[in-house]
């Protein structure tokens, strides 16, 4: 009976070692893989800080490019773009053997032509002077759009001088050209136009033959309407008292 209870105790104290142990590797195995999940998300964590960083750096790096930049880049870089596409699409209808002009009016809405004539129609033709090379310019493009070349008269000139139509530093050609009549009609008939064009636009007053004489001269004239001009609301008075012969 003794004998029993002996192993009866020796049975427990087994059994409550082998449950201790199992417990302790239970135990051991949860937390060897909390320590392992905790490494895992560290490694993530560090492997997103470096790729944060790394991604910082490089917009740093083309923010500093951007700014270096000159200001009208961006305008540049479409225009240089747009030639390209265009550039591309003119050989595309070559290798075709189609109208580039052709096939790009084909693409353009009818809404887009629309308003691009609408702002075609909008824009002056004549900008005005803005300076006498501008105005120079603009005579000199008039007058060559005017010229019709005669070639017969071409053709003539050039046989009568020979060697000499293509005039270098040894050629004496002055006084030896006659303008014919056509071009001396020509040539008064284009400055009586220039006249005529002048009078129309030129800014100075017309000479009005009623108007009270109150100078002495041109210059006395200017000056006169400049104080009319600035201080005739305040004098009106005193100048009506005078004219009148009631001044005070």
């Amino acid at each position: 009976m003794l004998a029993d209870i002996r192993l009866l105790r020796i049975l427990c104290v087994v059994c409550r070692a082998c449950f201790w142990f199992q417990s302790r590797a239970t135990s051991d195995s949860l937390a060897s893989e909390k320590r392992e999940a905790r490494l895992r998300k560290f490694r993530e964590l560090h492997f997103k800080r470096n790729e944060a960083r790394k991604l910082n750096h490089q917009e740093v790096v083309e923010e500093d490019k951007r700014l270096k930049l000159p200001a009208n880049w961006e305008a540049k870089k479409a225009r240089i773009e747009w030639e390209l596409a265009e550039d591309k699409k003119k050989k595309e209808c070559a290798d075709k053997g189609e109208d580039y002009h052709r096939v790009k009016l084909l693409e353009i809405g009818a809404d887009d032509a629309e308003r691009w004539e609408k702002k075609k129609k909008k824009k002056n033709p004549d900008p005005g002077f803005s300076g006498y090379a501008e105005a120079q310019l603009r005579q000199y493009q008039r007058l060559t759009k005017q010229i019709k070349p005669d070639m017969e008269s071409y053709e003539r000139q050039r046989e009568e001088c020979g060697k000499d139509f293509h005039p270098t530093s040894n050629t004496l050609i002055h006084g030896t050209h006659v303008p014919s009549s056509e071009g001396i009609d020509r040539m008064v008939e284009d400055v009586e136009k220039q006249i005529e064009k002048r009078a129309k636009y030129s800014r100075r007053r017309a000479y009005n033959d009623d108007a009270d004489i109150d100078y002495i001269n041109e210059r006395n004239a200017k000056f006169n309407k400049k104080a009319e001009r600035f201080y005739g609301k305040y004098t009106a008075e005193i100048k009506q008292n005078l004219e009148r012969g009631t001044a005070v």
